[in-house]
């Protein structure tokens, strides 16, 4: 018959302290169970209870690092983003939002970038060369000799540029609410300025520190192989100190002047109030010169051909040119910068914050004989 060997007294009271260690640490964990659980809680709690601002879709990584990092705060990484447009320095790609916002909007307020010639360059050094003449060529029989012909000629356009700024302002409240589009305002002041000031220069800018606009080029009654390069011809309007009753004639004329190569594509510019004119005059027959659009969206003819108004052009007076009919874009180059450079400045004029922002643009005749002008001369 077995008997059950009554333990030592000594180990018993080791093995009830074990049991209790267990005990306690089994206690322990699930406690810190419980807290981590009670904090997961309150975390989704203070979530749910923050309110939603507005019904705007939430703002995107990129754009809500810029705004927090740089305007709000100032920091210098993103302000080298912004500045250079390195995609590896943030991703967010500022300038070149900005630049194609600011690019569609002067279209439609500077009707002469919609038809000139428009490049990107890199640096203020552009220069483009001009063919002024081209090889000469004569007929021979089969053994007579082949005397040298004359080479072409070239020219080279330097087109003069000058340094665009604007510089709006917004208070440091605007900029901490968080429903306001930064990005759609900017470009909004900025392209306003810079229309307004390219919209003169590409049309009379003096050349300095500016584009040379077409009505600052040389003029001459010559036609064209008579002309010095860069010199622009003019067709007087038949009348001193206005259009006067011959101005269809001159109109006509105005139109033949131009080789037959650029009149594909070319346009009349001239102002509001000259074009009001310009509506008004009849054909022998009493049929009207000016054709209105017969769809939408394509512009109103004269001749044949579409009209730009352009509200820098002068209006009618002795001596001046209000009527100017080519092809801009083998007449006029537009040379800028690819990229608009900003600068914040939350310091010169607080409360409020302003942007600093610059673009080099350049401009010039780059084919004289691609650009006529309607003189009010008799």
């Amino acid at each position: 018959m077995d008997t059950e060997t009554p333990k030592d007294p000594l180990d018993a009271s080791f093995d009830l302290i074990t049991r209790q260690d267990a005990a306690d640490q089994a206690l322990g964990a699930l406690r810190s169970d419980v807290e981590e659980v009670k904090s997961r809680l309150d975390k989704v709690s203070r979530a749910a209870a923050r309110p939603a601002l507005g019904d705007a879709a939430p703002a995107s990584p990129e754009r809500k690092g810029f705004v927090d990092g740089y305007l709000r705060h100032g920091r210098e990484s993103e302000l080298k983003s912004l500045t250079q447009g390195i995609p590896a320095d943030g991703g967010y790609a500022v300038p070149r939002e900005i630049d194609a916002a600011i690019a569609a909007q002067l279209m439609k307020l500077s009707p002469i970038r919609a038809i000139a010639q428009v490049v990107q360059v890199g640096s203020a050094g552009y220069r483009k060369l001009i063919s002024t003449g081209g090889t000469a060529s004569g007929w021979v029989s089969e053994t007579g000799a082949r005397p040298e012909t004359a080479s072409p000629k070239f020219a080279e356009i330097v087109p003069p540029a000058g340094e665009l700024y604007a510089n709006p302002s917004a208070s440091q409240a605007m900029l901490d609410d968080a429903a306001f589009d930064l990005e759609a305002w900017l470009a909004a002041e900025i392209a306003g300025e810079f229309a307004r000031a390219e919209g003169a220069a590409f049309v009379s800018g003096s050349g300095t520190n500016q584009p040379r606009g077409f009505l600052s080029a040389p003029t001459s009654a010559s036609g064209d192989g008579a002309r010095p390069f860069g010199t622009l011809q003019f067709v007087a309007s038949g009348n001193a100190t206005g259009l006067g009753t011959v101005i269809e004639l001159a109109l006509v004329d105005l139109v033949h002047a131009l080789k037959a190569g650029h009149r594909q594509g070319a346009a009349w510019v001239m102002n509001s109030t000259t074009l009001a004119q310009v509506r008004k005059l009849k054909a022998s027959d009493g049929s009207f010169l000016w054709q209105p659009s017969l769809m939408d969206g394509q512009p109103a003819r004269l001749l044949g051909y579409p009209v730009v108004e352009a509200e820098d052009m002068p209006d009618v007076a002795a001596g001046a040119f209000p009527i100017a009919f080519g092809n801009f874009v083998n007449g006029y180059l537009i040379a800028e910068r690819t990229a608009t450079r900003i600068l914040r400045d939350p310091y010169t004029n607080k409360p409020y914050v302003n942007f600093y922002a610059t673009r080099r643009v350049g401009g010039q005749v780059l084919d004289s004989d691609a650009i006529k002008l309607l003189k009010i001369a008799a």
